[in-house]
């Protein structure tokens, strides 16, 4: 059954109308089927919806101008406008036409399969099981009824992205219906955008390794239209390991009409990087959290372990070398761990964090509030890792950092968010600002103007100051000194208590004689229960 949920904060995106009523509708067509499975079933469908309405807007337009040359049956016509062909035993109305057909199953699937015969760039994507016995073809028929009424692909719907918004809410809610097995491929939405924020990947390559469904790509590509820069100016890569969230990464992409090098196939980073000479500007990511799995003994000579090599039974640190490897002599890398690997001495941990850091590679630490996953209850932090702290004008984003050498942030966000069901929480859109406002006037060149009001990198003359209990810049020497840990509540101290305006003078005579009082009532009841226990008879 879908979870209970609550509208979060305006913008932050978990719901935003029909997509809630949709998913009810869907999901209730499931029967006995695992999400698991399911949600290739329903995303697939969707996916299919979304082309055919553009095929089909297109087509009309073809037609239409058939007298002066226009041919609708050619797919070169389509191509040039960045539309999938869809040949005719694919389109949507032919489904429609035939819902309640008893071999639908096998229908669906050959539409599938003739789309990825005339379109390569999605071949071995799409799924191709909707003739299997244990998808019950009238709950089949009965849900391309349902997808048939919701516009998704004609230019109207494009331009308010209404297959993004069901695409990433399905997502989210197939993640939270798989419980952990969901998180192998969905990264919160307010997690994605507060990497995409702080990183703020205006210009250059940005690099995913364990890219999932492809969310990380996706939002940087709305951060950039956001601030008015062209979705061209950055060039995506990617790698997956589990093929099944291959396929959904590539479907989510090309919806959006997102150009990425996601590989040939599904691959582990570790033992088949496909990107091997890739230096990327960015990389964005969200490993797998303590990783056990990764057979890690087969790899102790590997090239990319200069800071130590990683324990077989611990993934964290050959991530983080891994994502190091591939950073250009100025990359930003910004990722999620879990929180062990701030503190961790266990398996040589602590030396491999210990190098890093002496390396003077950690820009900021962000301490994450609980409850924002899906799949687990493990806190979990952001580290943010730079090749090089001296003064840089002129970056991608056009942005100027002051030299930082010997310095790092930590940040204490712990009790930011607000809960949207009685198990999740969010950052809201004002928390997600603070904080990457935070990171950004304390890297950013003081001596320089601040950029103007609606760039996302400040506003005004805005300048970093330390917060008690939020944040605190710290020298490497201070690192030092607490044995090379970055938990950020080790740095920024406790929340200075708030002024009431009362003079001191005041406050200390009002406490004064508030106690006088409570002191006067504790000797009161002292009498009254004194005079009330001698009368009482206790017998012989």
């Amino acid at each position: 059954m879908p979870r209970e949920t609550t509208t979060p904060a305006k913008g932050n995106g978990a719901k935003l109308g029909f997509e809630a009523d949709l998913w009810r509708a869907a999901d209730a067509l499931r029967s006995n089927m695992d999400a698991a499975e399911y949600k290739h079933v329903v995303l697939g469908l969707i996916f299919l919806k979304y082309i055919s309405d553009a095929f089909e807007e297109q087509h009309a337009r073809l037609e239409a101008e058939r007298d002066a040359g226009a041919d609708p049956e050619d797919p070169d016509e389509y191509r040039a406008v960045n539309i999938f062909w869809v040949p005719p035993e694919s389109r949507w109305s032919n489904l429609r036409n035939r819902a309640k057909d008893p071999k639908i199953g096998r229908i669906v699937d050959d539409a599938m399969l003739a789309i990825e015969r005339d379109n390569p760039t999605l071949k071995g994507v799409l799924p191709k099981d909707y003739a299997h016995p244990r998808l019950d073809k009238q709950r089949l028929g009965q849900l391309i009824d349902l997808i048939g009424n919701i516009g998704l692909g004609d230019k109207e719907n494009r331009s308010k992205d209404i297959l993004g918004r069901v695409y990433e809410y399905f997502l989210s809610e197939f993640a939270s219906a798989e419980g952990k097995k969901g998180g192998q491929f969905y990264t919160p939405r307010c997690v994605v955008r507060l990497l995409v924020a702080m990183l703020a990947p205006y210009k250059g390559r940005v690099f995913d390794p364990c890219c999932g469904s492809g969310g990380m790509f996706v939002s940087s590509e709305k951060f950039i239209e956001e601030h008015g820069g062209r979705i061209g100016d950055i060039a995506v890569y990617g790698q997956e390991s589990n093929h099944t969230t291959w396929r959904l990464a590539k479907m989510n992409l090309a919806i959006r009409g997102i150009e990425a090098n996601l590989g040939k196939e599904h691959a582990d980073s570790f033992h088949r990087d496909l990107h091997p000479d890739l230096k990327a500007d960015y990389v964005l990511a969200n490993p797998p959290f303590n990783d056990s799995d990764w057979r890690g003994e087969l790899l102790k000579e590997d090239k990319r372990w200069v800071y130590g090599t990683p324990p077989a039974g611990n993934a964290n640190f050959a991530w983080v070398q891994h994502f190091i490897h591939h950073l250009a002599p100025n990359g930003l890398a910004g990722f999620v761990l879990a929180n062990g690997s701030m503190s961790s001495n266990q398996s040589g941990e602590g030396e491999i964090r210990k190098a890093i850091i002496e390396a003077d590679l950690v820009d900021c630490m962000v301490a994450l509030p609980g409850q924002l996953f899906y799949s687990t209850q493990i806190p979990v932090c952001l580290w943010f890792l730079v090749r090089g702290k001296q003064a840089s004008p002129g970056r991608q984003s056009g942005e100027s950092f002051r030299k930082r050498t010997g310095e790092t942030l930590f940040i204490d966000a712990r009790n930011m968010g607000t809960m949207i069901d009685r198990v999740h929480r969010e950052l809201t859109d004002a928390d997600i600002r603070t904080i990457a406002d935070t990171y950004h006037s304390w890297r950013r060149d003081r001596k320089s103007p601040s950029p103007s009001k609606g760039e996302g990198r400040g506003e005004g003359e805005k300048k970093y100051a330390d917060i008690p209990g939020f944040c605190k810049s710290a020298t490497l020497e201070e690192i030092r000194h607490h044995g090379h840990i970055l938990t950020p509540g080790r740095y920024v101290g406790a929340a200075e208590a708030e002024d009431d305006g009362e003079p001191f003078e005041d406050k200390m005579k009002r406490l004064t004689d508030e106690l006088r009082e409570q002191t006067k009532e504790s000797a009161r009841l002292d009498l009254l229960i004194w005079a009330n226990l001698k009368d009482i008879d206790y017998g012989e």
